[in-house]
């Protein structure tokens, strides 16, 4: 499909909504009632590697606008298993999703955290993050920030995690990620890299899965 010019939009707005509307993954998020196509993303990761499942504690950092809060919900909280929870955080306000608890918080903050704790009820069994950065358009900064996002993430998810539990971020390919893998690698069993279908072909995102969370580890 392609989308007629108009004098006050730019090409690059062009661009986007041609892709859009082009997007099999956008139209069956409609029909299915996602907020955002990033939900089929966490569903391929899910049938991969079964990270969802009735009654386990998951945390969504970065979760606006709820795309990975309704998948996680459907497959984790049932009335016959009241142990499941779904915590969603971002620092963007967002709209109630059913069957979680969202909070709106900067996840890098000891209070925040703390607050985490207590929705969850206990220690978490997933932790994942979708979070990015506006793009600027200079691949190396884009990276960069990225990355830090990463690492925060990584750092909240050893501070919920229960022992064996997994972690999911999504990163850049490229360089810079060398100390964020060491991190993990040391802090779990596996840690391995996926792209998955639904995500896009000329993107550089690729999601890192670790799983088999070792505890915490003091220094």
């Amino acid at each position: 499909m392609r989308v007629a010019t108009a004098a006050r939009r730019r090409p690059s707005s062009t661009r986007w909504l041609e892709r859009q509307l082009n997007d099999p993954y956008v139209a069956e998020a409609r029909r299915q009632g996602y907020r955002s196509r990033a939900a089929f993303k966490l569903l391929q990761l899910d049938e991969r590697f079964h990270l969802l499942a009735p009654g386990r504690r998951v945390v969504d950092l970065g979760a606006a606008p709820g795309g990975w809060t309704q998948v996680a919900v459907a497959r984790v909280v049932s009335p016959g298993n009241p142990a499941g929870r779904v915590v969603a955080v971002d620092l963007s306000p967002m709209d109630p999703v059913a069957g979680a608890t969202v909070l709106q918080l900067d996840a890098r903050d000891e209070e925040a955290l703390k607050a985490i704790q207590t929705a969850m009820g206990g220690p978490a069994d997933l932790v994942l993050s979708d979070m990015a950065p506006p793009a600027i358009g200079h691949a190396q900064t884009d990276h960069l920030r990225i990355i830090a996002l990463a690492e925060a993430a990584h750092d909240c998810a050893t501070r919920l995690l229960a022992p064996g539990g997994t972690f999911v971020c999504k990163v850049l390919q490229g360089g810079a990620q060398g100390d964020l893998l060491a991190d993990l690698k040391r802090d779990f069993a596996s840690v391995r890299h996926v792209k998955p279908a639904a995500s896009r072909a000329d993107s550089s995102e690729v999601y890192l899965v670790a799983t088999g969370y070792r505890g915490h580890q003091d220094d």
